[in-house]
Parts: structure tokens; sequence; C-alpha cells
């Protein structure tokens, strides 16, 4: 019997992923001050020592103010990359899976609560201790009640936020993680740039050329910095593009920047901002974009841009059918969303 696709080895640059399992990236709530804790060590040592291929950690703040919630890891100081690498040092003593992580900015969606407790997930007011000043590319607020008016960035505060990017890229390098993911879907940050805004500027309009032009400007930066054999990838929604064909031109912009793969989520900026329960409309997406980006001129001479499906796949025999297919290269996967809340105070 025919080894599983799902289990062969696959290569992204100068890493080589020994199957074409990927654990998506879990939002866990459980940092401190941006910093991983010792729920980090434990939960990304399980994943670790799953058998899965590449293992791609929770959305990582470029900046406080990038967090979704307080609790949620950042990468923006000395004490966020120390104790990140020391959790890392950890799953590398039993591990060879390769870990990635998936760095973001939440844009109006940050300063939130943590999905429990009362108001679960609702908005932290600028006033509120914990909370903060939220940006995005216009003033319109998140969807969720009472939240805040963004301040909309102007060239200045891209500039500024581009840098942070910068920084973390350089912070993921030193503590020796393999692969970067940007995160430009779920309604945070880039995608509300991606999916139209209400600036009247170079970078809004019709044209998805012009409304990915601050996303293409952070990837730029981004692989500017990340060393050229490690592998960079960005997740996206092709709800935010407008359309299949817009999708596919957005990930022929960033092939063309070099991107090493796509990471295919649903949902849009527009609505609640949430994974769509429409798989097989994702999956099929997936698959159109793998497809044109297989035809691009030059795409049999050069390593190709994986494109990894990751919504509704729950059994094996699923996820090598969409290999089989041509649907996908990559399979992600969550296996949790984020632990239990912690026990009241004696």
């Amino acid at each position: 019997m025919a080894t599983p696709q799902l289990f062969e080895p696959v290569k992204l640059r100068n890493l080589t992923l020994r199957n074409r399992s990927v654990v998506s990236p879990m939002c866990q709530y459980s940092a401190v001050d941006g910093q991983a804790t010792a729920w980090h060590t434990m939960h990304l040592g399980q994943l670790a020592c799953s058998g899965v291929g590449l293992i791609i950690i929770e959305a990582t703040g470029v900046e406080p103010a990038g967090r979704i919630s307080p609790g949620c890891l950042g990468l923006y100081d000395e004490q966020c990359e120390a104790a990140l690498g020391a959790a890392l040092r950890h799953c590398r003593q039993h591990s060879k899976a390769a870990l990635g992580i998936q760095l973001a900015h939440a844009g109006r969606k940050a300063s939130t609560k943590p999905p429990w407790g009362e108001d679960a997930g609702g908005a932290i007011a600028p006033s509120e201790p914990s909370g903060w000043e939220v940006v995005a590319p216009d003033t319109e607020p998140n969807w969720r009640p009472n939240s805040a008016t963004p301040t909309a960035l102007d060239e200045a505060g891209m500039e500024r936020i581009i840098a942070c990017w910068v920084d973390a890229t350089e912070r993921a390098n030193r503590i020796g993680l393999d692969v970067i993911e940007i995160h430009c879907a779920h309604g945070y940050l880039l995608p509300s740039f991606l999916a139209g805004s209400k600036r009247n500027d170079q970078y809004a309009g019709p044209s998805i050329a012009t409304r990915a032009r601050f996303p293409l400007r952070v990837f730029e930066a981004v692989r500017a910095v990340w060393p050229a054999e490690k592998p960079l990838g960005v997740r996206f929604a092709v709800g935010d593009c407008g359309s299949v064909a817009e999708a596919c031109a957005f990930a022929e912009m960033l092939v063309a920047r070099g991107c090493d793969f796509v990471d295919l989520s649903g949902g849009t900026a527009k609505n609640a901002s949430e994974p769509t329960a429409n798989t097989a409309a994702a999956q099929s997406n997936a698959g159109a974009i793998r497809r044109h980006l297989a035809q691009l001129p030059g795409a049999d001479s050069k390593p190709p841009c994986l494109v990894m499906t990751v919504s509704g796949i729950r059994e094996p025999q699923q996820a090598e059918a969409l290999l089989q297919d041509g649907e996908a290269d990559l399979i992600g996967k969550n296996t949790q969303h984020f632990p239990a809340p912690p026990p009241p105070p004696f």
C-alpha cells in the first residue's frame, strides 16, 4: 500500500516538514504581559510530541496594543522574547516538529476580554486599567457592543506598526523559530485594509491592488529581515479579497514578493469576522488558488507556493482526499481552542 500523501514530507525553502499535517494557531489567552507561561510550555509541548510536521504558535501581537486581549501572547520586548524562547527550548528537547509563529496585529478587534466569564469577548474600554486605545484603517468600531472608536492610522502610524512587525520578526529569528505566518484574516488590522475601508487615499478603493497595499508593505518588510532560507506565509480569507479571482490576484502578489505558503481561512472583516461554517466553499477556494498559482509563468521552474486549508477537517480520510484531489498541499487543524478558565481563588 502506498504511503498516504498526508504522511509524505514536503519542503518549504530549506525546511523539510516530515508530513503535511499542521497545527493551526490557537489563541490561549493565558499570557501575562504578553509573556508565555507554564501553560504555553505544556500546551506547545504536548502538540510538539503529537507527530505533526509543523506547529504554528497562536496569534502573537507585534506590539502591546496589537494583542486581542490582555492575555494574548506578544513578541515585542525582551521579556516576551525570553519567555517564549524558554518554552520553545523545552519543545526542541523532545520533538523534531517544525515550530512557527503567527505574527498579528488585532487592530479594531484589540482590547477585548477572554472568551469566558462575564461578558466573554466583550470590549475593554481604553479608560479601564486593562484596556488600551485601538487603531484601524478608519474610525469604524469593532462589531462588539460598546467598542471604542479606533484611531485611523496615518502614514506615520503605519510606518510605526511596520517597524513593530520587523522587530517581532527579528525576535522570532533569535529564538529559533522556523516559520512565520502573517495574520491577514478574521477582521484584524491587515484584513481591515484588504476588505476595504472608508479611507480616501492610496490604501482604499475598488482595486485589490490598492486595498492590498498596506498588507503587502508589511509582508515586504518582514521578508526583508526574515532569513532567506526560512519560509514565510500569509493567512487570509477569500471573502476579504472580494472574490476568488481577486484572492488569486492577492496570492499572486504575495508570491511575487517571496511568499512560500498561503493559509486560506473563512469569514470576512465585514461581519462578526469569525471563520464561516461553509467549509466546502473554503476548501474549494483553496483548490482554485492552488491551481491558479500552478499556472503562473515560470511556476514549473521554481519551488511552488504551497496552499493550506483549515476549514472543518475532522477525519484523516477527509484530509487525504483534499491532498489527493489537488485542493491543498498542507492540512491545518485545531485540536483545541483555549484552556479552561482558571478556578476562582480560595
